[in-house]
């Protein structure tokens, strides 16, 4: 008899807040284009898009909900696409300020860093001679005395602030240490199972992107957890699809997108988000896996429903 099928949910994050325009000129930054290749994402396969916000001036990091509101509707009214808004924001603005968008708009999902860490992109500054923006090389160099804060008393209250919006957390674990923050958070009360775990590998400060990483992690989950999550990969830049696809294998979900990488395959850049998710899709169905629609991913994974947002 033929087994049946495991349907694997696909995000998509499409800007983030590390990579900077002059990184790839497919890097969207406007709403519009932001928009554009979210929607186009979702055409793809993407049936999660993970959303970050920008100046649309000139590329910044923006974690103003008016920013968010000239793309959000955009979104909703052209796809049927789980919207997970970011509360990660910028490195350097308070608990408060990055939670606001999704205090505001209400999605079905926002994702949740469980652990404060040393979070730099540094390196990456040697890479470049010149840049679009006068911003971007300062922002960069700075990266190095970054600390992302994220300490329990600001994990309880976004859960507690968050509460009232029924929204299901992406909560992001860049080390070993952030699953054992996690089962506290559980143990107390804070979250509810199943919870929807995004193991986040090859960050410069957290865990390294190698698949005995992955299965450590998944290890641990597993015995922290139990049945009682759900799982997804990140593979910080060359390692996207490498882990992706070994992670469908281990019965993961995938995330690609630009935030993540800017590549397609090794040295070559991606022309845009969808051509990673199609890519990643065809991975996911030549393994002999289906990619979940949005509405079998609301299902897997216990979401309030798209018309329960406030955009």
């Amino acid at each position: 008899m033929a087994r049946k099928s495991r349907k694997v949910i696909i995000s998509c994050a499409i800007t983030g807040a590390i990579h900077t325009p002059t990184m790839s000129n497919a890097l969207p930054f406007t709403p519009e284009d932001i928009a554009t290749q979210s929607i186009e994402a979702a055409e793809a396969g993407a049936a999660i898009l993970h959303l970050h916000a920008r100046n649309p001036k000139d590329g910044s990091v923006s974690i103003q909900p008016d920013d968010f509101a000239k793309f959000l509707p955009v979104v909703k009214q052209a796809t049927n696409a789980v919207v997970n808004i970011s509360t990660g924001g910028s490195l350097t603005n308070t608990i408060d300020e990055r939670i606001a968008p999704t205090n505001q708009f209400s999605p079905e999902m926002c994702s949740l860093n469980m652990g404060s860490m040393n979070f730099s992109f540094h390196p990456l500054a040697k890479r470049y001679d010149e840049w679009k923006y006068d911003w971007e090389k300062d922002y960069v160099e700075q990266s190095e005395g970054y600390i992302f804060r994220n300490t329990f008393r600001d994990i309880r209250h976004v859960s507690e602030s968050l509460s009232p919006h029924n929204i299901k957390f992406e909560h992001e674990c860049y080390d070993v240490g952030h699953l054992y923050n996690l089962k506290h958070c559980v143990d107390i009360g804070l979250f509810k199972a199943p919870i929807f775990i995004q193991f986040v590998l090859g960050i410069l400060g957290g865990i390294g992107a190698d698949t005995d990483n992955l299965v450590f992690m998944k290890r641990t989950a597993d015995k922290l957890f139990g049945d009682d999550y759900k799982w997804s990969i990140l593979g910080a830049g060359g390692a996207q699809m490498g882990l992706a696809a070994t992670a469908v294998q281990l019965g993961g979900n995938v995330r690609v997108g630009l935030e993540d990488s800017l590549l397609i395959s090794r040295g070559q850049l991606a022309e845009s988000n969808a051509q990673q998710v199609a890519k990643i899709r065809h991975l996911v169905e030549e393994l002999g896996y289906e990619v979940a629609t949005p509405d079998e991913a609301r299902e897997i994974l216990n979401l309030k429903g798209g018309d329960k947002v406030g955009f």
